[in-house]
């Protein structure tokens, strides 16, 4: 099955910034048509990618979106399917060239997601060739961690040095676990990134007002400077 184009919630007014936020529709879109409804991000364009379905091991090989296989859930910083995050990487890739082909500078693009699609949004973000706003996960974990160091090239790296990283993470999150979270920051800052990491309590792998208010001013801040 050919995978489903970006669900795209328009700018109101001249486009001069994008968010490819990588979830599903749910709460995500909501997200979004919330803004809309209160009148901020006018001029930033939504753009919600849909995961391919897949096999997915731990669903006893039946198929269902996701943007790379899980092998386990006891230790996901494990066994990962690099062909899937490569693949998935690049794909995230075009949707930022995309953007740019629309005019809107690769400095007003950013690039973020939950779960499966934040750890995607942070490995692609680091890797990309192409300088970013800012990247964001929430829930989310590092993927292919010996191997990034190897993947950030000089070139790479001076795209993105500067580009700021948040994380927002549950501490009571049965699935991805809050400590996998606060490694992710604690490698990222140590490759030399800026990272701000807020911790929710009582979050389980899910979203919360709190977090949501605390995206939304990163996120404004971000695209200010």
């Amino acid at each position: 099955m050919a995978q489903l184009a970006p669900i795209v919630v328009p700018a109101l007014k001249k486009h001069t910034a994008s968010v490819i936020w990588a979830h599903g529709l749910g709460d995500t879109l909501s997200i979004a048509e919330n803004y809309r409804r209160r009148g901020v991000f006018d001029e930033v364009a939504f753009i919600f990618p849909n995961a391919p379905s897949i096999p997915i091991t731990v669903n006893f090989g039946m198929e269902m979106p996701g943007w790379y296989d899980i092998i386990a859930f006891n230790d996901l910083a494990q066994a990962q399917d690099q062909h899937g995050i490569f693949k998935s990487r690049d794909y995230f890739h075009s949707l930022i060239k995309a953007e740019i082909d629309k005019g809107v500078p690769s400095s007003r693009i950013i690039l973020g997601g939950f779960s499966q699609g934040g750890s995607m949004s942070i490995f692609a973000g680091l890797t990309s060739p192409y300088p970013l706003a800012g990247i964001f996960g929430l829930s989310s974990y590092l993927l292919l961690a010996d191997a990034l160091p190897k993947l950030i090239t000089p070139a790479i790296r001076s795209a993105n040095s500067s580009t700021p990283i948040f994380m927002g993470h549950g501490d009571q999150d049965p699935l991805v676990k809050l400590e996998w979270g606060q490694e992710t920051a604690k490698q990222l800052k140590g490759l030399g990134w800026k990272v701000d990491m807020r911790v929710y309590k009582g979050l389980v792998h899910s979203a919360d007002p709190e977090e949501m208010d605390d995206l939304e001013r990163w996120l404004d801040e971000t695209l200010k400077t």
